[in-house]
């Protein structure tokens, strides 16, 4: 896959992610200010093109953003390695992550 396609499918995963964020009720996301000043923060620097999401890798607590729907972003993952969440990792590095579940991943892992 060409790097410009690549890109293109990281930013694109990265808004999916964050879309399904805004599909659960807005009475259980309860975004605090910082919540969603850490969520744009992310958004930008994904857009830089020098960090990417990195599905699965995360610890548990420790993620970035996107840990399924009814959580609110950031620190919301409730097991190690879990796949709907991820961390924000230097551009190009993802896949080459080893964890004990496997790869880092650039979408969500099932």
């Amino acid at each position: 896959m060409s790097h410009r396609k690549t890109s293109a499918f990281v930013v694109s995963a990265f808004a999916a992610a964050l879309g399904a964020l805004s599909a659960v009720p807005a009475d259980a996301q309860e975004f605090t200010a910082a919540q969603k000043k850490i969520q744009a923060e992310h958004t930008q620097l994904v857009k830089s093109g020098k960090v990417e999401p990195c599905f699965g890798t995360a610890l548990k607590g420790q993620n970035d953003c996107y840990a399924g729907a009814g959580t609110t972003c950031a620190g919301t993952s409730s097991t190690d390695y879990q796949g709907n969440a991820f961390k924000l990792v230097p551009k190009g590095t993802c896949t080459a992550m080893s964890t004990p579940n496997g790869a880092g991943s650039l979408t969500p892992k099932v």
